[in-house]
């Protein structure tokens, strides 16, 4: 199961505005590759929607069948903001509804939640 924690509007590059949102897994305890520390985090992508924003609002909190899968990405740097550690990443989060092989909203990693 997921959870809609958010919502976002956005813009084409044709200067039209949709909405995306922001899907969260559960809870995970990851260790560092470089520290050798756990830390807490969780999956999260965005996927767009055809919603407007105050059906977007509504439905936050809402749970969804599916899960956030790791998928291959061209290689990117991240700086995890509490530590300071740079990583160099080659994936990104997407959605998986259950029972299907593809995914929705890739999103590359841009902040670490705190425990």
């Amino acid at each position: 199961m997921v959870t809609v924690t958010n919502y976002a509007v956005r813009k084409t590059k044709d200067d039209k505005r949709f909405i995306t949102l922001e899907l969260s897994g559960k809870v995970e305890l990851v260790q560092s590759q470089e520290t050798g520390k756990f830390y807490a985090t969780r999956r999260r992508c965005s996927i767009p929607s055809t919603f407007d924003e105050h059906v977007a609002k509504s439905i936050i909190g809402t749970e969804i069948e599916g899960e956030i899968v790791r998928v291959q990405s061209d290689p990117y740097e991240f700086t995890n903001p509490q530590t300071g550690e740079v990583m160099s990443l080659a994936y990104s989060w997407a959605y998986q509804p259950v029972g299907e092989t593809e995914t929705i909203g890739e999103t590359r990693v841009t902040i670490m939640d705190e425990a």
